[in-house]
């Protein structure tokens, strides 16, 4: 399969290209719905190339491998690995080269990741600081060891590199001389970092081209763009890329925050807008866009439609063994004898569910068996586009859990879970972490601080980069008491009943509708206090909990229940429920939260204090949900954890 940069100096000099980025999912079901969608995506986009990204300190490694896998040898898509080299021993690393390479992957994006932890704080990959602390270091290492085999991209940052321990250091300025000695080391190309400023990049640009090193002048550097897919997505992904909003953007998306239909559409617009100001702006050789997807497709496939991105379909374009005839369409490509990875038939994203039932809609939902049988009609590009974009009722099936997916949204979701797909981290630099939680050496100095941020006093906590949205606001009181009693919040919702969708609060969706919600919450507690909690809550049948701790072991009041705790109604459409709280979702957000207690010890010299007591809570706690369904009484939930364990 091509390099990059090979694919792009094939293309016609006026011919644009663009590539689209995914993360792997959380879940088997939200891996099996992505394989449908990046199917249907390659024949209704025909991107030059994918990024697939790799979680930090190798946390994802399998899974990027098997998604890296899924693009390059079974979609046939020139795949681009990410790969971080911060926190990573060298085995792992050499794993994954080793890796790629026998699936015919020759592109590498080379990153960082996140900040290395100093040797002394007994990092868990054995010799991963001695030779890799910087993006620079994994470009020379390919070059050592693969020659010109790898194709190699490098980031860049057009409002600057954002260190939280440094932050009068974000500036591209600032960043110019590593960028100068990564792209010296051996990169073939950049891509950068996401932005929404046109002006600020074209100064970036301009400042790269120009520098008197001259490694600029030729190499093609990609612009990285994200559809915006939520109001609170993009304020949380530009608050943790440190990328700048032009105010002007942010009052157009704050006219319509609380719709989240018509967000897309400003968010369409205003990506639109850019692309024809990138355009404009003009640059030496071909121009791309890069596109941060959050596995999500309708926005960026309405965005590349209309900037006219998409390349005509030519016969070259075509397998060889396709017999070209005025009837033919693209196939997908025979995918081997890897059954758990082929597409779905029928309707290209029916949801993928364990068993049917007598109640199931066999147009919507398949078995995993079924979801590996070959299509017999496959999609035309066009039909495919269509469907992409969520016309047509194919569209509407397709584009499913097209309102925002965050930790606690539907497990079947390709976009389920975390927003960037890198990983577990801390979001913080070590220094920063010190700074916002200390030394503590107690569980007292922990109830200290999941206190201090639900009161407003801390900025973040390890679980949570931000402080309390409204809504959780008027339940601060309840939040306060149960972490008073070293029963630590990380979720929580309180109960609504039919608040108009306009609601400055509450409101979510289009105007014309009203919302409800069932109160959750979810907190660390531990053993001997879970073990006697467990025996009340069994008392009531109208709650339901899911409970697991860091070894694996799970209990649940009914491991099959399925609980809708967010839902709206609106004028003319169909029931939307963006939250599900389900076993499959938990288990997953459970090794997260788990993984973060390791995170935070990670910081701090492995004999301290600090680091026994948050290594003994992680061996001892657990993760506890839990969904009281008598959303009409709003503190019938706070009556049982509050009074009743007293």
């Amino acid at each position: 399969m091509e390099k990059i940069t090979d694919k792009i100096a094939a293309l016609a000099d006026d011919t644009p290209f663009f590539s689209l980025e995914f993360f792997p999912p959380k879940t088997a079901a939200g891996l099996s719905n992505l394989q449908a969608r990046l199917a249907r995506m390659s024949q209704a986009l025909r991107p030059l190339f994918v990024n697939i990204t790799w979680g930090a300190g190798g946390s994802t490694s399998s899974k990027s491998l098997e998604l890296a896998e899924f693009t390059q040898q079974q979609l046939g898509l020139t795949t681009c690995l990410h790969l971080t080299c911060t926190n990573m021993s060298q085995r792992l690393i050499d794993e994954a080269l080793s890796r790629a390479k026998t699936l015919g992957i020759r592109n590498i994006l080379a990153l960082r990741g996140d900040p290395p932890r100093n040797a002394e704080y007994g990092d868990p990959n054995e010799g991963a600081q001695q030779q890799f602390v910087w993006a620079v270091d994994l470009v020379k290492y390919i070059r050592e060891q693969y020659g010109d085999y790898f194709c190699i991209g490098v980031a860049a940052y057009p409002d600057g590199h954002a260190d939280t321990s440094h932050p009068e250091r974000q500036d591209a300025e600032f960043d110019l001389p590593y960028l100068v000695e990564k792209t010296k080391a051996g990169a073939d190309f950049i891509m950068t970092q996401l932005f929404f400023d046109v002006e600020a990049y074209r100064k970036f640009e301009a400042m790269l081209r120009g520098d008197e090193s001259g490694v600029f002048k030729g190499i093609p550097i990609i612009p990285g763009l994200m559809p915006i897919q939520s109001y609170q997505v993009v304020r949380r992904v530009a608050k943790l890329s440190h990328a700048k909003v032009p105010a002007e953007l942010m009052t157009r998306l704050d006219a319509v925050k609380s719709d989240d239909e018509e967000v897309k559409k400003v968010g369409v617009d205003i990506l639109s807008e850019i692309i024809e100001g990138l355009k404009k702006m003009g640059t030496p050789g071909k121009q791309g866009f890069h596109f941060y997807t959050l596995n999500l497709e309708k926005a960026v496939s309405q965005i590349v439609e209309r900037n006219h991105l998409i390349k005509e379909l030519t016969v070259e374009d075509l397998p060889s063994e396709v017999i070209v005839s005025p009837s033919s369409t693209l196939t997908p490509p025979e995918l081997g004898s890897f059954d758990r990875r082929r597409l779905s038939s029928g309707p290209q994203n029916r949801v993928v569910v364990e068993k049917l039932t007598a109640l199931s809609n066999q147009d919507y939902e398949i078995t995993q068996k079924d979801a590996g049988k070959r299509d017999d009609k496959p999609l035309a590009p066009k039909t495919a586009l269509e469907i992409s974009e969520g016309e047509g009722s194919l569209g509407r099936e397709a584009t499913w859990d097209d309102f925002p997916n965050g930790r606690w949204g539907d497990a079947r979701s390709p976009a389920f879970g975390e927003i960037d797909g890198y990983g577990v981290s801390l979001h913080v630099s070590i220094p920063e972490a010190i700074k916002l939680w200390g030394f503590p050496v107690t569980t007292n100095d922990i109830n200290t601080i999941f206190q201090k941020h639900v009161s407003g006093e801390l900025r973040a906590i390890p679980w949570s980069e931000e402080g309390l949205n409204p809504e959780t606001s008027t339940i601060k009181e309840h939040l306060l008491a149960l972490n008073a009693k070293g029963w630590w919040t990380v979720a929580s919702q309180p109960a609504v009943n039919g608040v108009k969708s306009s609601d400055p609060v509450f409101g979510w969706g289009p105007r014309s509708g009203f919302v409800f919600q069932k109160p959750f919450v979810e907190f660390f507690i531990s053993n001997t206090s879970w073990k006697a909690f467990r025996e009340v809550l069994d008392k009531h049948p109208e709650v339901t909990y899911f409970a697991s701790n860091s070894a694996g072991a799970f209990e649940a009041s009914d491991s099959e229940a399925v609980n809708p705790v967010t839902w709206g109604t609106f004028a003319g459409k169909e029931i939307i429920t963006p939250t599900i709280i389900e076993a499959e979702s938990f288990r997953a957000w459970r090794d997260e939260a788990f993984s973060i207690w390791r995170e935070w010890q990670h910081i701090y010299p492995p004999r301290s204090p600090t680091a026994q007591l948050l290594k003994d809570i992680e061996s001892d706690y657990w993760l506890l949900n839990i969904v009281h369904h008598n959303y009409l009484e709003a503190n019938a939930i706070w009556d049982l954890l509050l009074n009743e364990t007293k």
